[in-house]
């Protein structure tokens, strides 16, 4: 009987072999199909899920590195130095594009400046001399710039109040001088580009900074923060200003769709060296002129600007003991006589005042708005008092009296780390700073509206008018790099 052949059975075969009786079946069959089992499924899926997750893992990690690269790629690079009154400092801006406006912060990998002293006015009779601390500072800058850019890195010379106390044609020797050193340097270059700039660009270029750093600039004009500095061979006052003022004293700028109309005035020869050593001249020519001066005061400076019988003159606004190169000048230490001397010569012309409102001599400027920083000197006396940064006026005029009545030796014992070359112009910036900001410009002593800072904003940025002249004179798309040029600020 055969046997019976199922449907489940796929093959089954009967051999009969030759030699042999009996029969040997060989079945083959397929495994019957069946639905796959849940953790089969969850199986695949989680493998799936972990495909698609090292897949955007990768993605994302290629994006980052992409983005980082492509970053690191579109750096670009400026140079400004200022040669200001004291010494030059270059400034290496290392900088990027967002929304067609150059962003950079002072990190160590963005940012980076070098002074050298003196400055380049110092070289008014050997202009040639100017070349060696220009190339230093060039040097300096390229080791901070790749080679691959270099040549499309802008590098700019401003000479500031220094350089414009020269005569002309002495500022063009020594500026062609400088030239000669940026032509050959490797990074682009203008002839017009290294130049003495007026005191109402260097006030301009730091009002940009401390509005810029507050993050203001491109705001209401109303709720910007004005500046006042406080240099070696100048001062300057800049601010928004309301008042319609005279022709020269005032100009337009936009930023961002807004305009701002700016105050901006540099008082030359009215810096702290410069001015102390005018005083200084003053005392040993018998005498300054004096103008408006309360009785009490007018007395006591004429007490010390008379000669003695023997010659020597005594100086008030430098600590008893110090020792003079000139033998005719005797330290005298007097925090009054002082301020007297000072405030003599802020007052000196302001009778010839044609406007409504004269602050220092005969030159107009308006009545102040809104908050101020006051920088540089302003900045560095008062830290070097230790001054509150809320009372800081007020207690400068007691800071000033105790370390003018001080004697030479003993703060040389008590301040070991302060150079001397600085020490001893503590008494005269002391009373010079109240005789400009409160006698001159009208700032009460307790008054809110300035504070003293060498930095501003959440970032930390340094209140220097290089970072102001880098932000105006740079071009949001520059053609060197994709063909393209367009001011900031217009």
């Amino acid at each position: 009987m055969k046997p019976e052949i199922k449907e489940k059975d796929t093959l089954r075969v009967q051999m009969l072999p030759v030699h042999h009786k009996s029969s040997t079946t060989y079945v083959f069959t397929t495994k019957s199909e069946s639905k796959p089992t849940k953790p089969i499924l969850l199986l695949v899926l989680g493998l799936f899920l972990s495909i698609a997750i090292t897949l955007a893992f990768l993605f994302v990690l290629y994006m980052i590195v992409f983005s980082g690269w492509n970053l690191r790629s579109s750096f670009r690079y400026s140079v400004v130095i200022d040669a200001g009154s004291s010494g030059s400092r270059a400034h290496v801006f290392r900088y990027w594009l967002e929304s067609g406006k150059p962003v950079f912060d002072f990190g160590e990998e963005n940012y980076a400046s070098l002074k050298l002293s003196p400055g380049l006015s110092s070289y008014a009779d050997n202009p040639q001399g100017a070349s060696v601390s220009v190339k230093e500072l060039v040097e300096f800058a390229k080791g901070r710039v790749p080679k691959d850019v270099l040549k499309k890195s802008e590098i700019r010379l401003m000479a500031t109040a220094g350089m414009r106390l020269l005569d002309v044609s002495v500022q063009e020797e020594i500026l062609e001088v400088t030239r000669g050193v940026l032509r050959s340097s490797g990074f682009k270059f203008q002839d017009e580009w290294a130049s003495v700039i007026s005191g109402f660009d260097e006030g301009m270029y730091a009002w940009v900074v401390a509005n810029y750093a507050l993050g203001s600039l491109g705001g209401d004009p109303l709720h910007t923060t004005g500046i006042v500095e406080l240099g070696g061979a100048s001062a300057q006052v800049t601010f928004v200003s309301s008042e319609t003022a005279p022709p020269g004293f005032s100009r337009t700028i936009s930023y961002g769709g807004v305009s701002y109309k700016i105050y901006s005035h540099s008082f030359l020869h009215y810096g702290q060296d410069e001015a102390q050593e005018e005083i200084l001249k003053s005392l040993q020519n018998s005498g300054y002129k004096l103008l408006s001066l309360p009785p009490k005061l007018n007395t006591l400076f004429q007490s010390f600007a008379a000669a003695s019988k023997d010659g020597i003159v005594t100086d008030p606004c430098t600590p008893k003991g110090y020792i003079y190169d000139n033998n005719s000048v005797q330290a005298a230490g007097n925090y009054s006589a002082c301020r007297s001397a000072t405030l003599a010569k802020l007052q000196d012309g302001k009778e010839n005042c044609a406007y409504a409102h004269c602050s220092i001599g005969s030159t107009f400027t308006p009545d102040l708005q809104g908050k101020f920083l006051a920088t540089e000197n302003f900045y560095h006396t008062s830290k070097f008092f230790g001054l509150d940064e809320k009372d800081w006026l007020s207690e400068m005029i007691s800071a000033g009296k105790s370390f003018c009545g001080e004697e030479w030796s003993k703060l040389k014992e008590k301040y070991p780390t302060t150079k001397e070359k600085y020490l001893d112009g503590y008494c005269f910036s002391s009373a010079y700073i109240i005789s400009l900001l409160h006698d001159s410009l009208g700032f009460a002593l307790d008054d809110e509206r300035i504070e003293f800072a060498n930095k501003a904003g959440e970032k930390g940025i340094a209140l220097d008018w290089a970072l102001g002249a880098f932000i105006l004179n740079t071009d949001t798309a520059i053609s060197a790099y994709n063909g393209r040029s367009r001011k900031m600020l217009g």
